[in-house]
């Protein structure tokens, strides 16, 4: 890689920023009631915020000081290490059952989900060997069924703890990255149906993901089941009109609204904040992917422009899903919002992604 032309790009580092300004303060607002409540401190999750945000942008500050060579020569090891770790949470005593799902590491409060760093890994991977294999990206066997492939075995393991939400964005990021790198429009229409029919099965395998879809259909058919905290949800981003009814002013995260200060979190925001805080959070989330495609667009070599489009569009994607459950309009998947959600690995995992995002803004002419 030659000098960087520039310093990064200094619109992705401001909304960076403010999207993680936002998100602090609105941990500390959605989760003050059940921190107060749980632990006796209403600033439990809010310090354990901003101390994961500080690491995040210690790394992303690191990151975007590294050479561009070392995403490449860690590209392969580094997905090794994500495969080692999904399939070491996965075993009894080591990995940590939450919520359902044995996809945490670590010990109390403090882990890590190794789900959530095998999408970097998998965007690595993929844009290393899709640049490798730039002559037969048309093809399918090496343009679309190996790639996909990879993508589809980290999938696997995460799907075994279960992680459908982790896993769909990973495999949205995953044909992101193949139709950039210039595939097929005709393999990829048709593995995007297998895939649908894939997901079908996966949400008809399960009861729990069925009542989902059912409560993301009719809520009001089990409104303190299935259908209890889209409706609560929609009960907090209703009243909220233009305005809103003021920061901390919430009434749906008094224990009324499961996982305020996580999942729904754009539910309080926009109760609090209204359409017009709604609204700036999402032209920032904009923002932020106009300038990383911009960045993959002038990148000077396939490499760097498909891991500029991998994390942009792994940031979309998420944002997309989130705030589309949060509203209605898609079922609940359990994915957080970037940089908004609490959560010590997501938070984590976005701020390092967003490292590689200004290391290659500075590079682009």
């Amino acid at each position: 890689m030659t000098k960087p032309e520039k310093s990064p790009d200094w619109i992705i580092v401001t909304a960076i920023l403010l999207l993680l300004t936002i998100g602090v303060i609105m941990v500390y607002s959605a989760s003050a009631a059940y921190a107060l409540n749980k632990f006796g401190d209403s600033f439990f999750f809010a310090k354990r915020q901003m101390m994961f945000a500080a690491l995040g942008v210690f790394l992303m500050m690191m990151i975007s000081r590294l050479d561009p060579a070392l995403f490449y020569k860690w590209a392969k090891p580094g997905l090794w290490i994500c495969f080692g770790l999904l399939v070491l949470v996965l075993i009894p005593g080591i990995g940590v059952l939450r919520n359902g799902a044995r996809s945490w590491l670590g010990i109390g409060a403090f882990g890590i989900q190794p789900s959530e760093f095998t999408k970097l890994g998998v965007i690595l991977f993929l844009s290393r060997y899709l640049s490798i294999n730039q002559a037969q990206v048309h093809t399918l066997t090496k343009g679309m069924l190996v790639p996909l492939g990879i993508a589809g075995f980290a999938f696997a393991l995460i799907m075994l703890q279960p992680d459908l939400g982790t896993g769909t964005v990973l495999m949205g990021t995953a044909f992101i990255l193949i139709y950039a790198a210039g595939a097929r429009i005709k393999y990829l229409t048709g593995l995007m149906l297998l895939g649908v029919a894939g997901f079908s099965g996966l949400v008809l395998a399960a009861p729990y993901r069925i009542a989902r879809i059912t409560a993301f259909l009719n809520p009001w058919q089990d409104p303190l089941g299935a259908g209890y905290q889209l409706i609560q949800s929609l009960f907090a981003i209703g009243p909220g009109g233009l305005m809103g009814l003021g920061l901390g002013m919430s009434r749906q995260k008094h224990l009324y609204l499961p996982e305020p200060h996580t999942d729904f979190i754009f539910s309080i925001l926009s109760e609090e904040l209204g359409f017009l805080g709604a609204g700036t959070a999402i032209i920032l989330f904009a923002i932020l992917v106009w300038r990383g495609m911009r960045v993959a667009i002038i990148a000077p070599d396939l490499f760097t422009s498909l891991i500029a489009a991998g994390v942009t569009g792994m940031i979309a994607i998420q944002a997309v899903i989130n705030i589309g459950v949060v509203s209605g309009a898609f079922p609940v998947t359990g994915i957080t919002l970037p940089f908004l959600s609490y959560g010590g690995s997501s938070l984590t995992l976005i701020l390092a992604a967003m490292g590689l995002l200004l290391n290659l803004s500075r590079y682009v002419k």
